[in-house]
């Protein structure tokens, strides 16, 4: 099939790459003429574990070609809307940048195509793009569909390759058998809905999932005053049949990012314009803002104010596995941390050149050992594998005292059980 996908970050990338590698022929298409030369030269806009090798290969093969023009979407049997979708600091979206980046493809569609849209956008989006086109008086009669965005940065081309399942919401029968042969060389489990249902579906996800965090690290605060372990709470609620051993109920770190945030303010928008209260989703808002404090209070608790305090940081990024750095807890902690005075030394894997997001008050440590010389506090910020290959004599010998601050937990298994380190996680009464 001849597919344009239009809007490569991280998920059209990742979705014109994966395509390609099946067969379809795939143009994708960028209207930042700087974005498609730095793919061209191998730069991606935010790494991904096997995408450049993977894009590569798709170029090499002829299946995969990049344009800036806007009239390359013409031509092809489907045009896949994959721009991100901008969140502010407060957790709004800037959807009309993608509505009219939307509109400005309408023209050069082919007559009959299909409009793919998985930009994540509320619900009624698809519906805005076709008032739009009926009111242009086109006569390509383009129809639209929706296929909610499914990827998880670090592990984006697994998803996409071998998913659970797929969500699509279609308008006509015929547009479903059409888009059935996009998806039936990477799964035949395909939740076909309406339009507007699969809109919501991806809402209904994304809170269910920041509901289930802001539950978690509620039961684990609660935990740390009571004497009990979270991490046993959580056992026990997964050997519930009705819940699950994959239920998404770990205690760590306030959900961020943009994604959970933006579909929470997006349900809180909907809900209050037809005329519902969204008790709820304000409540999951509350709850993890009380809890982006935990670390702070922690760290008083714990180490005292930190003007004077020497703090190796491990990790920089949104979350392992991925380069992104925007809307980074673990940058806004290394700003609140510089802002009360204290000496910063970062280290993160995959950041080893100073980035414009980074705070100019935090230091790039070349190593993980680097990091760590002479340190008064340690904090994981970002869950890295690697960082669990950590050796307690590491830290003992390294550090001026061997302080960890862990709120995940990730390094509970190798640091958190050594009488000679001070360990502390979300949930545990240590």
């Amino acid at each position: 099939m001849r597919i344009a996908v239009i809007g490569l970050w991280h998920l059209g990338t990742v979705t014109a790459a994966c395509l390609a590698s099946v067969g379809h022929k795939v143009t994708a298409i960028d209207p930042d003429a700087n974005v498609v030369a730095g793919l061209l030269a191998g730069e991606l806009p935010v790494q991904e574990p096997g995408l450049a090798p993977l894009i590569e290969a798709q170029v090499r093969s002829g299946n995969l070609r990049f344009s800036s023009q806007l009239e390359a979407v013409g031509g092809n049997e489907v045009a896949w809307l994959a721009f991100d979708t901008p969140v502010d600091e407060h957790d709004v979206a800037d959807v009309d940048s993608v509505i009219d980046k939307a509109i400005a493809l309408l023209p050069f569609m082919a007559t009959g195509a299909i409009m793919l849209v998985s930009s994540q956008m509320p619900v009624g989006s698809v519906a805005r793009l076709e008032k739009h086109h009926k009111e242009l008086a086109l006569k390509n009669r383009v129809r639209f569909a929706c296929a909610p965005e499914n990827l998880r940065l670090g592990k984006a081309i697994e998803v996409f390759l071998e998913p659970d399942r797929v969500v699509v919401g279609v308008r006509l029968r015929e547009d479903r058998d059409l888009l059935e042969s996009i998806w039936s060389p990477f799964t035949a489990q395909i939740e076909w809905m309406s339009v507007e249902s699969a809109e919501m579906t991806k809402h209904a996800i994304n809170a269910f999932l920041a509901t289930s965090v802001a539950f978690a690290n509620e039961i684990a605060r609660i935990c740390e005053r009571v004497g009990a372990d979270a991490i046993e709470v959580e056992r026990g609620l997964k050997s519930d049949l009705r819940i699950g051993r994959r239920a998404y109920l770990h205690p760590g770190a306030a959900y961020g990012g943009g994604t959970l945030a933006r579909d929470i303010t997006f349900l809180q928008d909907v809900a209050s314009s037809n005329g519902v209260e969204p008790a709820l989703f304000k409540g999951v808002k509350t709850s993890n803002d009380l809890h982006q404090n935990w670390l702070y209070d922690h760290f008083l608790r714990c180490v005292g104010r930190p003007r004077g305090k020497t703090v190796a940081v491990l990790g920089l990024t949104y979350k392992a596995g991925t380069s992104a750095l925007r809307r980074s807890k673990a940058l806004e902690t290394c700003s609140w941390l510089c802002g009360e005075g204290a000496s910063v030394m970062a280290y993160d894997p995959t950041v080893q050149v100073r980035q414009p997001e980074i705070p100019p008050a935090v230091h790039l440590a070349a190593t993980l050992e680097e990091a760590l010389d002479q340190a008064d506090v340690l904090l994981v910020a970002t869950e890295w594998p690697q960082f669990q290959a950590l050796l307690p004599e590491t830290l003992v010998q390294r550090m001026k005292s061997a302080l960890v601050i862990d709120p995940s937990g990730h390094l509970e298994r190798t640091l958190g059980h050594d009488g000679r380190i001070r360990y502390h996680s979300v949930g545990r009464n240590r």
